[in-house]
Parts: structure tokens; C-alpha cells; sequence
């Protein structure tokens, strides 16, 4: 069985699942609330909205309600084989494990973008409504906006790598979505250290937090820096996610 079959298989379990409903949820919440709470101090003259909307936005759903629907996602994803003994089932076939784990992570991964293509959407539509209502002119950005969201992506994948793998380890959904769980709480603390680049549950937020330093610093420099992030982040992702593919079904192997 090639990979491109095994990875249309995976999509075929999630189908009839309830992913697609959730990926809406978050975007809608964080969209709506933030929009709604910062157009009331807007003023046909104000300057830099769609910035100030995006950031209003974006900090909580990075630091939280993204990581928060990925765990939700992972543990969906993975059900579809604990149920029933179904990972039992597949490893009988003639399909590797290793390949299998990787099918269900690029599943979850374009999951992830489907919810970032919402949360553009959703962010845009309540965008254009909240500066028509308060008369202001400004110019949607648009390489402004697609600049963000694509850097909101990349900086989740050894995040949801970390999910994935704690989702692997620990087979009952309980463990994994604490886990899970404890690990994003603190994420706004340790982006706070200079240890952040060492906790990929931060990543998102701490992307987020330097738009918001660039759009009320003077200065024209960024405060993001591809060093030494970009080779740590790199890194994370490549030990969590073979750690992810080796360990998966290996105890139902035995």
C-alpha cells in the first residue's frame, strides 16, 4: 500500500468525525469577542486597525484556543484507531506502523491549516463589517494579514509535533489532553524567558506578543528573531516527531 492510499484512508476515518465543527469553534469565539471589544474605540480617523484588530485577536487564540482545539484534535484523530481494537486491526495488514503514524500527523497537520484558513476568513469577514460600521477607509493588508497566519502555522507545527507524540505515548485520552493541557498553561510565562525557544508550546504566542511589540515600538525593527529559534524550533520538531513515528503501535506490537 503506498502512502498516498494510506493517507486517503486516514482522511476517509475522519470524515464522518466532528473535527470540522470544532476547527470553527475557536476562530469564531476569539474573532468575534476581540473585533467586538476593540471597534468600540475606533473612530472614522483611526489609523493601524486591522493591526490592532489582528493582535487583539491573535494573542489569546495563540497562547490558548489554538493549542487547546489541536489537543481536542489530536485525541479525535487518534480514538478512530483505540476504539475497538482498531490499531490492532490495521498493524495485521500489510502496512508499516511508522508510515501509519505519519499519515494520521500530516491528517492533523492539514487540520491545523483548515483552522488557520478559518480564522482568516472569519477574521477578514468580522474585519470588513467592524470598519464599515465605524466609517473607516484603510485599506485591507492583505500580505499583512497572510504574512501572520502563515507564520502562526509554521510556529504550531512542533507544537502539535509534541502533541502528537505525548498522544502517542499515552494511550488513554485522559493522560494526553492533561498533559497536554499543563503544558499550554504556562506557555504566556515562558514566552516570557529567555528559555522560550526550548518550549514549542509557546511558539504561536510568543509570535503574536512580538507583532504586538513591533506595532507600539517606535522603531521600524522587528522584535522576532529566525536565531536561534529557527534552528531549536527545527530541532524540536525533529526529535518529537521521531519519537512520535517509532513509538506508535509498538505496544500493540508485543
Amino acid at each position: 500500500m503506498s502512502f498516498l492510499e494510506l493517507l486517503k484512508i486516514e482522511f476517509m476515518k475522519v470524515k464522518r468525525s466532528k473535527i470540522v465543527p470544532l476547527i470553527f469553534i475557536a476562530p469564531l469565539l476569539v474573532v468575534a469577542s476581540g473585533i467586538a471589544n476593540l471597534s468600540s474605540y475606533f473612530t472614522p480617523e483611526y489609523t493601524n486597525a486591522w493591526p490592532a484588530m489582528f493582535i487583539q485577536s491573535a494573542l489569546v487564540y495563540a497562547y490558548y484556543l489554538l493549542p487547546f482545539s489541536m489537543i481536542v484534535v489530536c485525541v479525535m484523530i487518534a480514538g478512530r484507531e483505540t476504539g475497538n481494537n482498531g490499531i490492532l486491526k490495521m498493524l495485521a495488514l500489510p502496512v508499516s506502523r511508522h508510515m501509519l503514524s505519519i499519515a494520521k500527523f500530516c491528517v492533523l497537520v492539514f487540520y491545523l491549516f483548515m483552522e488557520m484558513v478559518v480564522f482568516l476568513v472569519v477574521f477578514v469577514t468580522a474585519g470588513l463589517y467592524a470598519t464599515h460600521t465605524m466609517g473607516i477607509t484603510e485599506t485591507l493588508p492583505v500580505l499583512y494579514l497572510l504574512k501572520w497566519c502563515v507564520g502562526l502555522f509554521l510556529t504550531m507545527l512542533p507544537c502539535v509535533a509534541m502533541m502528537w507524540a505525548i498522544t502517542v505515548l499515552f494511550e488513554k485520552p485522559l493522560l494526553s489532553v492533561g498533559m497536554n493541557l499543563l503544558l499550554v498553561i504556562p506557555g504566556v510565562l515562558a514566552a516570557n524567558t529567555p528559555l522560550w525557544i526550548a518550549y514549542p508550546y509557546c511558539y504561536s504566542g510568543y509570535l503574536v506578543s512580538c507583532s504586538l511589540h513591533d506595532f507600539t515600538a517606535e522603531s521600524s525593527g522587528t522584535a522576532f528573531s529566525y536565531f536561534p529559534f529557527l534552528p531549536c524550533a527545527i530541532l524540536m520538531f525533529s526529535l518529537v516527531f521521531a519519537l512520535a513515528v517509532t513509538r506508535f503501535g509498538k505496544k500493540e506490537m508485543r
